[in-house]
């Protein structure tokens, strides 16, 4: 099943990677890559690096009936779809919990500080808005105890970096080595 489903995540970089990363300068493979060096360079652990690289899969998969667009930036819930279709194939639930929890970190530090909004990019603030804006103060309480509340807001900061045009990046065989690596573990 893993070379199966490494076979998918290809075909969906492979079909859609090149497509603009919604209103920002580099494509969706561009971005997958920069987070997940990002993350590769901070150290983070493999299930980490996997979760950065796959974290805006949700904005490749075919969509369903019934899914809603943020006016040309995105699949709303983008980040639910690809935890469910992660974790269908395989992959750990901390994997999946840091893609499920992106947005809502973005969330979580626009509402803890302000002057992170300052920060995001066009897209980021336009998204926001679909995607339920700030925390109000009780979810921030439980986001804040979240198991992976740490992991979860550093993928956003590497979401938010890795935005960079003209980067060297490496063959996205590398990553998706990692994907199968991380498969291939849990099957063990």
């Amino acid at each position: 099943m893993p070379d199966q489903t490494i076979a998918e995540l290809w075909s969906l970089f492979d079909q859609q990677g090149n497509e603009p990363y919604f209103g920002e300068p580099v494509t969706q493979l561009e971005h997958a890559l920069q987070c997940a060096g990002l993350a590769e360079r901070a150290g983070a652990d493999n299930d980490t690096v996997v979760a950065a690289f796959l974290h805006d899969i949700g904005h490749l998969l075919p969509a369903e009936a019934g899914v809603e667009f943020m006016d040309g930036y995105g699949t709303v819930d983008h980040e639910r779809l690809a935890a469910d279709y992660l974790r269908k194939r395989g992959f750990s639930e901390k994997v999946a919990a840091l893609i499920e929890n992106h947005v809502n970190a973005k969330r979580y530090l626009v509402a803890k500080y302000p002057d992170y909004d300052a920060r995001l990019s066009d897209a980021s603030r336009i998204t926001l808005g679909f995607q339920g804006g700030p925390m109000p103060p009780d979810e921030l309480l439980a986001f804040e105890q979240h198991p992976y509340f740490k992991p979860i807001l550093a993928m956003r900061h590497w979401d938010e970096q890795a935005k960079e045009t003209d980067l060297d990046l490496p063959d996205p065989a590398r990553y998706l080595a990692r994907c199968h690596d991380h498969l291939y573990e849990r099957l063990n």
